[in-house]
């Protein structure tokens, strides 16, 4: 036998990577989005240039999302790319079981200032 010891990972492989848990969350909805994309793009038989164009991108841009250069691409390009490519693009958001909310705290404003006090 070996000593080999196995880990369970994250469902989120850039937690695991150290990515705080706001950065992993956006670069795994980012990597799922450009899967999507990828797929599509194969499946479709259209030329780099004519998906380029019906994704609202230049053909090199095209090439960057292909090679899952994933820091070129903000969720917000990604998902109007989708778009584009005649997906629904929805976003699920529901409470992790092991996380407790946290409460906002409320802001003490000063007098004659513009900000509002906030629970």
């Amino acid at each position: 036998m070996s000593d080999l010891k196995i880990t369970k990972g994250n469902p989120n492989i850039f937690a695991d990577l150290g990515f705080d848990a706001e950065e992993a969350q956006n670069l795994l909805l980012r990597s799922q989005t450009m899967m999507v994309i990828s797929k599509w793009f194969e499946a479709s038989g259209l030329t780099q240039v004519a998906a380029a164009k019906t994704l609202g991108l230049t053909q090199p841009r095209l090439n960057q999302m292909l090679k899952g250069k994933i820091g070129e691409f903000s969720l917000d390009a990604l998902v109007n790319m989708a778009t584009r490519a005649g997906m629904r693009v929805e976003l699920n958001i529901r409470p992790i079981p092991s996380v407790k909310a946290r409460a906002a705290r409320k802001t003490e404003v000063k007098a004659g200032s513009a900000l509002q006090s906030y629970l």
